[in-house]
């Protein structure tokens, strides 16, 4: 690989809101045809879903995955053809690794779209409602994540064997589901061992300086109470038709689940598998690209929320990175004066 990397990265859930992608079908017939592709593979409208909502329709899992997915892609093609922007490496956190694949030539997106709407769903069924939830964590190092998370678990486990906490049908347990950046890492697990952890910061001891704050989600993503939707992704992968099987991606993509750079397109639907209830190491493959001489991070999709934690990572390294965003037709415009620009 080259020693200057520009990285194309993807959003994951939770970037999603109203009127996403509306700016690019506007303005291009592409956006309009990508936009039309997913809605057929997937038989729901996701135009008038991502651009009408209503929002508690759109931030059903099953709902999101699909929209995000679609947005990230025709953002990504259209600053391909308009720009001529071609990028040397590939990564998406959580749901925008499918992205990233579409991105990288390895499944079609009509193919991805079935998939992630089929993840949600199995996502969100995994865990009964109430009974697991998720939690940002801030302050404390990796380290004291486990250290916190171990506690946590056993008070919880403590708890139940009394009857002190309701009664839950879900193990007890509270893990690490994305580390972001440094000092940001969220949490998933059952309800009442998530609070067990909110709780034991509050408390500070072991964990002073540390700050938690509970995430409003609809599942506990990335951890081992996901097993039951790993368990039907790997059963979708295991019948995915020949024309459905990840070809070689024609630039290198970083899955969450190593971290590390790959165009094995064997691997891919294992990863896939593995990523549902395994966390999502964001912190540890931007820190690999940047070791590595990326220079330059580019997102696509709604927000900027990758591009504020790559800023974030980078800020400890000693490569410097500069990130940029494209989601509608004014930051397409600007994409090319980023890309010969300096760092910003």
């Amino acid at each position: 690989m080259s020693a200057t990397q520009i990285l194309a990265m993807f959003s994951g859930q939770g970037s999603q809101q109203v009127g996403m992608g509306k700016d690019l079908c506007s303005n291009f017939k592409m956006a309009r045809d990508i936009f039309e592709e997913a809605s057929d593979a997937i038989g729901l409208n996701l135009k008038k879903l991502c651009f009408e909502g209503p929002e508690s329709d759109l931030t059903l899992t099953q709902n999101t995955q699909p929209s995000l997915l679609t947005v990230s892609v025709a953002s990504f093609r259209i600053a391909q053809t308009e720009t001529g922007f071609i990028p040397t490496v590939a990564a998406g956190h959580s749901l925008g690794e499918y992205s990233a694949l579409v991105a990288t030539g390895a499944i079609s997106l009509a193919t991805a779209a079935r998939w992630v709407r089929a993840r949600g769903l199995a996502m969100q069924k995994a865990v009964p409602a109430g009974q697991g939830t998720m939690a940002a964590v801030l302050n404390l190092d990796d380290g004291q994540i486990d250290g916190l998370c171990k506690a946590a678990t056993e008070s919880a486990k403590a708890k139940r064997a009394t009857g002190e906490t309701s009664e839950m049908v879900v193990e007890a347990v509270v893990e690490p589901a994305n580390f972001n950046a440094p000092g940001q890492t969220v949490i998933a697990g059952s309800t009442d061992a998530v609070n067990e952890a909110i709780t034991l910061i509050k408390a500070g001891g072991d964990f002073a300086g540390g700050k938690a704050i509970p995430l409003t989600v609809s599942a506990p993503f990335h951890c081992r109470l996901m097993k039951p939707a790993r368990e039907k992704m790997a059963d979708i992968f295991s019948k995915a038709g020949s024309q459905d099987l990840p070809k070689t991606p024609n630039i290198f993509y970083a899955p969450n689940r190593t971290a590390r750079l790959t165009r094995e397109a064997g691997l891919i639907l294992e990863l896939l598998i593995e990523q549902v209830d395994h966390p999502v190491l964001w912190k540890q493959t931007i820190t690999a690209l940047l070791g590595s001489g990326m220079e330059k991070a580019v997102e696509f999709g709604p927000g900027k929320v990758l591009c504020g934690l790559v800023k974030r990572i980078s800020q400890g390294a000693d490569q410097a990175c500069s990130q940029y965003a494209v989601n509608d037709s004014n930051s397409l415009n600007g994409l090319n004066a980023f890309l010969k620009g300096g760092l910003k």
